[in-house]
Formats: structure tokens, C-alpha cells, sequence
């Protein structure tokens, strides 16, 4: 077995490869060889007959989801969680995991325009809904309002929280163009920040709603 040398200064192995995309290479290659290992399970759901194996000798369970845009195909396993497969699977990794309970808001993501707690929701029942994550609020390289107010105004400290209160305020303007700011207080409420107080959220996204709230 041989063991990848660090640079200590950087975290970064040696060949170029950064620390986390190997961590990210071998949750996904677990996530399959456990999937591949449970039979007579198919797509999300217990109760369906078992698809046919494939040459590997798996079970199918390859589903499509429309995320920022694309259609990805996924094979996941049943009641797998949206949260982990848009991070273990597709690699969006701005939806962080933290409560697991959807408490935090670190893992809200916009199903149809809606932000909703990735973390407790079944893959399988997002299929044929637009899913849209934090990386996909910018458009043709130009980031949305309330993003470059985030900047602007250093609203994020440790960034676990940033991308749930991001896709909460982007989705939040949309529906409610002239929050007062006691109800964008209300709007966010969902989701918790450990560092910054809130202040500096609430003033970036004040900021973003002076700008129209823009894309």
C-alpha cells in the first residue's frame, strides 16, 4: 500500500491532488460498493422489483436529477439523502452537512425555487424538480446579488453556515422584494450561524435588496 507524501505547509499531496478530493474519491467509491452490495432493493423505494444486475453484478438504481441547470444521472441507495448524494455523488460540495436534523440550514438547497433542508429529504423524491445549490445562484460567471454582498461586507467568518444562509436569502428576496428587516431576521431564521452574530448577514442582505435582489 503506498502512502501519499504532504507537504505540511499546504495539506496537498505531493502529485497535485488537494487533500479533499481524495477524501471526496474514496467516500464515493464506498458509497458505491455498498450500494452495489444490498439486493433485491431498486431505485428509492423497498417495495419495487429488483432491476437487472448489471455486468458488475449490482442492482440499477440510476435516477436523474435536474441540478443548476443539468440533468445528472446518479445511482444512489434507497433512502439516501438528497444532501449526501449532491455532495458524495455529484460533487457539489457548497451544501455543507452539519445538524442533520434540519436545524442548521448549512444544507438548504432551492427545490423548485424553494429552500428546503437537503439533509432529511429522499433523493428519490426530488426526480423531475429543479434542484438548485449554492453553486449555481451565480450565472455566466457574475454572482447574484446577495453573494457579492456577503463579500462586500465579510458576512461570512467560517463559512460552514455561508452557502444555507446564501440559498435562503437568494430565495428569500425573490419571494418578498420589500422585507422590512425585521422580516428578513424572520426570513432567515432557519438557519444558524455560530460566528459572525448575524449583524453582517442581515446588512449584506439588506445591501443585496437595494441592488433589486438581482441574479
Amino acid at each position: 500500500m503506498t502512502v501519499e507524501s504532504f507537504d505540511p505547509a499546504t495539506a496537498t499531496p505531493a502529485n497535485g491532488v488537494s487533500r479533499r478530493e481524495i477524501i471526496k474519491s474514496v467516500i464515493a467509491s464506498g458509497a458505491v460498493v455498498s450500494a452495489g452490495s444490498i439486493l433485491g432493493l431498486s431505485g428509492c423505494s423497498p417495495g419495487e422489483t429488483p432491476a437487472a444486475a448489471t455486468s458488475a453484478g449490482g442492482v440499477e438504481r440510476l435516477i436523474s436529477l435536474n441540478v443548476n441547470g443539468k440533468v445528472r444521472r446518479v445511482d444512489v441507495m434507497p433512502q439516501e439523502t438528497l444532501a449526501n448524494t449532491l455532495r458524495y455523488k455529484l460533487g457539489l460540495t457548497g451544501t455543507k452537512l452539519g445538524c442533520d436534523r434540519a436545524e442548521c440550514g448549512a444544507c438548504t438547497v432551492l427545490i423548485d425555487g424553494v429552500a428546503t433542508n437537503s439533509c432529511l429529504v429522499p433523493v428519490c423524491q426530488v426526480q423531475g424538480t429543479e434542484l438548485t445549490t449554492v453553486e449555481g445562484l451565480a450565472k455566466d460567471d457574475r454572482l447574484a446579488a446577495v453573494q457579492q454582498a456577503f463579500i462586500t461586507h465579510g458576512a461570512a467568518q467560517c463559512g460552514i453556515c455561508t452557502p444555507g444562509f446564501l440559498v435562503t436569502a437568494h430565495a428569500f428576496l425573490k419571494n418578498n422584494p420589500r422585507p422590512t428587516r425585521m422580516e428578513v431576521r424572520e426570513g432567515l431564521a432557519g438557519n444558524l450561524c455560530r460566528c459572525t452574530g448575524y449583524q453582517k448577514i442581515i446588512d449584506a442582505v439588506q445591501v443585496a435588496l437595494a441592488e433589486g435582489g438581482r441574479e
